[in-house]
């Protein structure tokens, strides 16, 4: 037996902590059911009696807007016997019906109603067994963040200056609004979930990985990853980190040239930008772009598209996918949905590879030798910016580091058995 602390080291981390099957349950206790996660966008349910089927790790939420006119989060479990209550991904309606015995709730979890009441001693003798809500819900920007736990940090504790890609992203709406309803693709991975949080921060591989698409494609985006590029890789802290291209876009200090547009081209945004927030913070806005953030332990803001992370298994991940939508920003709208259908649809590419290396990289660390993954890479030229966080060059492994050592914060004192396999 050997602790998970013994397992992170600062240049390398064991492999046995993306196959462990003990330590991924613990992994659920201590993280998914007991920190903060990403569960969905006030935008999906933008009216009374709507509703989206969404998860905490393997647990299945629902999130509704009630006639109070909030955003509920609700276990989708009926107090009575257990039952799910709602087996579809989306809709409206006025109530959710047990199929079980015909229990009945409202979008805010209350209990309405139940068949054959006498058995009960009448009705309203049972308004103690609501649906009942998650523990804690918080949200920043309208991204609606959940915890299992009644007590903990709060949100924005957790979130800390990772909160701020959020609202990086939100500000790229002239009307400081997304609209995250265009509907959500969903990519089975046979791997950990970890591995897919590493590639997510990882600037060394896209050069590779995806070369031929960029090549294919005539696009630049591989060279804002190699040696040459001036953008950084962040480390923010409580696992959360970014790639943070600015640096690059700010050296060409064309707005619009993240998106591969010109001002030009998009002219009623690029109007209503600099309405709403004026010519130099407009063209500042337009400039830097989107942001490449990933918020953990689940939400990955991939520049236009989202990437929430839902581990079934040890190795076994779901991604949830979808475009993102601008308030007030329809000559960029379509061209974001056909960039997220291109590259995380059913035929899309980058996602495809993405999928083939997590799949490849599980099956690796199956093997006993060598039972270590490496995690260096530049450790030496590793600096600290004006805030205080760890920053290296675009294809460095800080995100990677950060992650782990505060992966190792929260299971360091696990123990589990040498080979790491039961």
């Amino acid at each position: 037996m050997t602790s998970v602390s013994n397992l992170i080291e600062q240049t390398r981390v064991h492999g046995s902590l993306y196959t462990s099957e003990s330590l991924f349950a613990e992994e659920l206790e201590r993280i998914w059911y007991s920190g903060w996660v990403y569960v969905g966008h006030e935008s999906e349910v933008p009216e009374v009696g709507m509703f989206v089927l969404k998860s905490i790790g393997p647990q299945s939420v629902i999130m509704t807007r009630a006639s109070d006119g909030e955003v509920h989060i609700l276990h989708n479990r009926c107090s009575h016997r257990g039952n799910r209550v709602c087996m579809s991904d989306s809709g409206t309606t006025n109530s959710f019906r047990c199929p079980f015995h015909g229990w009945n709730f409202g979008l805010d979890g209350t209990l309405l109603g139940y068949p054959h009441p006498e058995g009960y001693g009448g009705r309203h003798q049972l308004d103690d067994l609501p649906l009942p809500h998650v523990a804690r819900v918080d949200s920043h920007e309208g991204f609606m963040f959940a915890s299992l736990a009644s007590d903990g940090p709060s949100l924005m504790d957790h979130l800390g200056d990772a909160a701020e890609g959020i609202t990086r992203l939100v500000r790229l709406s002239p009307e400081g609004k997304l609209d995250l309803g265009a509907g959500w693709l969903r990519h089975r991975a046979h791997a950990n979930w970890k591995f897919i949080v590493e590639n997510e921060t990882d600037g060394y591989h896209p050069q590779f990985v995806h070369g031929s698409i960029f090549s294919v494609g005539d696009s630049r985006i591989g060279d804002l990853y190699g040696e040459r590029s001036s953008a950084v890789t962040r480390d923010f802290g409580g696992g959360h980190s970014e790639n943070d291209l600015r640096p690059e876009f700010r050296s060409i200090d064309e707005p619009m040239f993240w998106f591969g547009s010109s001002e030009e081209r998009v002219p009623n945004y690029a109007a209503a930008m600099r309405s709403s927030y004026g010519d130099d913070q407009a063209r500042k806005i337009m400039v830097d772009g989107a942001p490449h953030v990933m918020v953990f332990p689940n939400l990955f803001i991939a520049e236009i598209t989202l990437f929430v992370l839902q581990p079934l298994a040890v190795d076994l991940t779901v991604q949830h996918s979808t475009a993102v939508q601008l308030a007030g920003a329809e000559e960029l709208n379509k061209k974001m949905l056909h960039q997220c259908i291109g590259s995380a649809g059913p035929a899309g590419m980058l996602l495809a590879d993405d999928t083939e290396m997590y799949e490849r990289n599980q099956a690796g660390v199956a093997s006993k030798e060598p039972a270590w993954i490496d995690t260096r890479r530049g450790l030496g030229r590793e600096s600290v910016d004006e805030r205080g966080h760890p920053v290296g060059t675009a294809n460095d492994e800080i995100g990677i580091r950060g992650f782990w050592r505060h992966y190792s914060s929260l299971m360091g004192d696990v123990v589990i058995p040498e080979g790491g396999r039961s």
